[in-house]
């Protein structure tokens, strides 16, 4: 996960999406070796190791000795810690102590594979999204219409089993009951993308655009496929809860003030991780509250 994570700082650093040209330097991210942003210099096999490179290094380069930002070894760091969790609360039967069990074909069902998989590129697409939202305060789309497109391709899936377009080609006797099953496992996820959106889009109108912009309305798209009805609502809240709380604070340390900017995807994918890997947590919770 760290690795990983050591290459989404390079999607995050190069990537270059509508209008952002000032920070994202727009070089080749896959054939355009790791180098010091300061000096050029190309990067040593021993400066590219994960999280621990930047400490041996003091978080000065090897060769200028300018300083390297925290953002690397944090979103490396973070990124691991997220490919651990989601082994944890979303596969439990895949973990056993503090070891992961054989993870292979024959081991494990297809379903599991893809689902294992699934979970670890969206969490990579939600940390890009979060470290650039928060560098240039736009949602790339780059990132995010992939992410989407992969969502409802596993939402498929997951609702036909194995072969999503057989059901549809005979719809008699017991195709047809799959295939009312499958949209009935489909239906919430849709409606909370549906609907999240719409919500976002129509707080665009009733500020026009001051409030929110259209890449929160495609975030919230992408987070109703993930969660589904009605996880979205409490991920909703929690983003917001955080949103107001931050920039309150913000304000009152005098950091920003009430026409001040703060980006919001962050927020949104807080409140999408938090539902996703601690939603069956939050439910018992409130099952204990109220009944």
């Amino acid at each position: 996960g760290s690795a990983i994570g050591s290459f989404l700082n390079v999607i995050i650093l190069r990537l270059r999406s509508g209008q952002v040209c000032r920070l994202a330097t727009g070089e080749d991210i896959v054939k355009k070796r790791s180098h010091c942003p300061k000096c050029g210099q190309v990067l040593r096999w021993s400066d590219l190791i994960p999280v621990v490179s930047f400490f041996i290094l003091r978080g000065r380069c090897r060769d200028c000795k300018g300083k390297i930002s925290w953002q690397y070894p944090a979103v490396e760091a973070a990124t691991g810690l997220l490919f651990l969790a989601i082994f944890i609360f979303l596969f439990p039967e895949l973990v056993e102590g503090f070891k992961i069990l054989a993870f292979d074909f024959a081991s494990l069902r297809s379903g599991d594979i893809i689902g294992v998989f699934y979970f670890l590129y969206l969490i990579s697409s939600l940390v890009v999204i979060f470290v650039y939202d928060l560098r240039h305060y736009i949602i790339p789309d780059k990132v995010l219409f992939p992410a989407i497109g992969v969502a409802l391709g596993y939402r498929i899936f997951d609702a036909f089993a194995i072969n999503p377009f057989r059901p549809l080609l005979n719809l008699r006797g017991g195709e047809g009951e799959l295939l009312i099953n499958a949209l009935t496992i489909i239906y919430p996820y849709l409606l909370s993308a549906l609907v999240a959106s719409a919500f976002f889009l129509l707080l665009i109108l009733i500020t026009r655009g001051r409030g929110m912009g259209l890449g929160d309305a495609k975030l919230a798209f992408l987070m109703g496929l993930i969660l589904g009805w009605p996880n979205i609502l409490f991920a909703l809240f929690l983003a917001f809860f955080g949103g107001a709380l931050f920039g309150v604070s913000l304000i009152i340390l005098g950091r920003k003030t009430l026409k001040s900017q703060i980006p919001f995807g962050p927020f949104l994918i807080g409140g999408t991780i938090i539902l996703l890997l601690f939603g069956q947590f939050f439910w018992e919770w409130q099952e204990r509250i109220f009944f």
